[in-house]
């Protein structure tokens, strides 16, 4: 194969990435814009040693579970944020329920009856499928135009209109169907929060500088107001932070009097929630190693005395015993990369009698529930959640109890 060759091609299983495997002369190509059991015509676009990877350009025969896509954008060469608009909605949860049950066995290595045990299958959030992004990052091409990139590119695709975008974002005088040019930036960064704030701001040479709407939004989740940068970080999904918070709570079960920790916790949306059920005389200790995110824990909790925010790498808290067990509780809230084996062993040594790992990324939690496994720990539930239609991503919440219980 060569690049920009195109070939015919039966479309395999799903795998981690937004593509379909299959295989041509023996070779693995990974191929996008397929569903399986297609037959393709697939133009090659990158050939690296042992696999390579294709766009499928035409389709020969087509899935029962391919529609068409509601953006014209979300096609071969075009933008890549996402990667499954050709997929029907509930084909999406099938897809992404595969893709986690293929890394648990093949890196978290469960076996086969282990994950059926789980019995998890990725659920939708109210709201459908689009309209539901409530931070987009909007790169800028030469011309001063507004788009978003192509897959695997740094080449910004002009574009009139973003429809997993949030309504309030779409309406937005920001892309070239406005009219709009932005030549002295770099990117432009809008928000439409839960509280309904909307916010616009330039990025040049990494610096935020508003444009239109405040400069601090309020989020509303787990009965609580937020109020943090609008550059800040917090669930693009508008119903995630309490769908979040509802499965920690229930994997849980937080008793009054227990202490608890919540690893990589932002603004402390988890804090929160374990300290109104463990009660005002437990200790919840949060550890947040981004300066801003410490910024808006401290304010958003200064109503919670005896949550404790930590300003620290987790590794290094842990590592330097910053934050020292006992502990009965644990959330792990790490970013893409997961929390990894150190991180796993020190809150294992820590002695809780349960631990809540919220994940975006299956094979970096299939990782660590391997390092649990070797301690002996085991993964008694999961629950999987479409926090990001439309596209390959999806959000796990997984419960982890000691050996001895």
């Amino acid at each position: 194969m060569e690049e920009a060759e195109r070939v015919e091609l039966t479309v395999g299983a799903v795998a981690p990435g937004g593509h379909c495997v299959a295989r041509v002369d023996g070779q693995v190509v990974f191929v996008r814009h397929a569903l399986p059991g297609e037959r393709v015509r697939a133009e090659v676009t990158e050939l690296h040693k042992g696999f390579a990877r294709a766009d499928a350009v035409e389709i020969l025969q087509a899935s029962p579970d391919r529609v068409e896509p509601p953006c014209p954008y979300a096609k071969p060469g075009r933008c890549g944020g996402c990667d499954l608009q050709h997929v029907a909605p509930a084909a999406q949860l099938a897809w992404k329920t595969d893709v986690v049950r293929e890394q648990l066995v093949r890196l978290g290595r469960l076996t086969d009856a282990e994950v059926d045990a789980l019995g998890m299958s990725v659920e939708a959030l109210p709201g459908g499928p689009l309209g539901w992004r409530s931070r987009v990052r909007y790169a800028v091409d030469a011309a001063g135009r507004a788009g978003l990139l192509k897959h695997r590119s740094h080449e910004v695709v002009p574009i009139d209109r973003c429809l997993i975008a949030h309504p309030a974002i779409q309406e937005l005088p920001v892309l070239t169907g406005s009219g709009a040019r932005w030549p002295d930036a770099e990117a432009v960064e809008t928000v439409a929060s839960t509280g309904g704030d909307v916010s616009v701001a330039t990025v040049t040479d990494g610096v935020a500088t508003p444009v239109s709407g405040p400069q601090s939004v309020r989020e509303v989740a787990a009965g609580r107001d937020w109020e943090l940068p609008a550059a800040g970080f917090w669930q693009v999904h508008p119903a995630a932070a309490d769908t979040l918070v509802t499965a920690v709570l229930d994997l849980l079960d937080p008793r009054a009097g227990e202490s608890a920790w919540d690893l990589y916790g932002g603004a402390g949306l988890f804090a929160a929630a374990l300290a109104g059920r463990v009660g005002p005389d437990a200790r919840v200790t949060l550890v947040e190693s981004s300066a801003q995110g410490v910024a808006a824990a401290r304010e958003n909790l200064a109503d919670l005395p005896r949550v404790e925010v930590v300003a620290a790498r987790v590794e290094t808290a842990l590592a330097r015993r910053r934050i020292t067990g006992p502990v009965d509780l644990v959330v792990l809230d790490p970013p893409r990369s997961g929390a990894g084996a150190a991180v796993v062993r020190d809150v294992v040594a820590a002695g809780p009698r349960a631990v809540a790992y919220v994940a975006c990324d299956p094979a970096a939690f299939a990782r660590d529930v391997r390092t649990f496994a070797a301690a002996g720990w085991r993964l008694t539930a999961l629950r999987g959640y479409d926090l990001f239609p439309m596209t390959q991503h999806v959000e796990l919440v997984g419960l982890f109890r000691p050996p001895s219980d």
